[in-house]
């Protein structure tokens, strides 16, 4: 995984060396690398290009040992639907470092800006970990532990009064299956709005993402 920052007159090159999941860091041309490859996180959202990464004090919620990577996420919606962003925070928890990064989409709705952040975070991921997953949506939490196992199980169908229907969201609840399959993944759900600094500032730069999206309209 490799990012590029801003760093007054010089470009820092941040990336993980995947063997070990050591922080490297690296001054290197600002004009001859390709920055973020943004065709990984896929072509149906703009990216915000506001991905950045930096050490943060007291960042880590107290989370199981095990676990190598807090994957914080949300996402907003102006109108449901209308125009929404999506943003996460990966931190890894023995380093202490983050890695954030936000983007938006025309017309959607606040679930599945919520999946994307969940999806988009986990692609970051250059090798199987063990990772926690911290969302204020219980759609997302309790579709991702309970829900899916019994949509896979009735051809992606769920139960109503009035028979099975297809699953909401199929097309990104199938990507994020497939992505969290490589991962040891967890969910942890806490509450929106409620001063939680991570989900706060998830919340801010998915409105951020939105707004800008908005704003590059004519």
């Amino acid at each position: 995984m490799t990012t590029v920052l801003s760093d007054r007159n010089r470009t820092r090159e941040v990336c993980y060396d995947e063997p070990s999941c050591r922080l490297l860091e690296r001054y290197v041309d600002p004009y001859g690398c390709g920055g973020l490859d943004r065709n990984a996180a896929g072509k149906a959202h703009q990216s915000s290009g506001n991905t950045t990464m930096a050490r943060r004090r007291g960042a880590s919620q107290a989370v199981s040992g095990d676990v190598e990577v807090v994957l914080y996420t949300d996402g907003a919606c102006s109108g449901n639907p209308g125009p929404g962003g999506w943003a996460f925070i990966l931190e890894h928890q023995s380093s202490g470092r983050t890695l954030e990064d936000s983007g938006a989409e025309w017309q959607t709705t606040n679930n599945r800006m919520e999946l994307q952040a969940v999806i988009q975070g986990l692609s970051r991921m250059t090798r199987p970990s063990r990772i926690h997953v911290v969302t204020d949506s219980s759609y997302v939490q309790q579709g991702a532990t309970d829900w899916i196992y019994k949509w896979k199980a009735r051809g992606w169908k769920r139960k109503t009064a009035s028979g099975k229907k297809p699953v909401k969201n199929q097309d990104l609840w199938e990507q994020l299956d497939r992505i969290r399959n490589r991962h040891e993944v967890s969910f942890e759900r806490v509450r929106g709005h409620a001063g939680h600094e991570m989900n706060e500032r998830c919340d801010q730069l998915a409105v951020e993402a939105y707004q800008r999206l908005k704003e590059s309209r004519p």
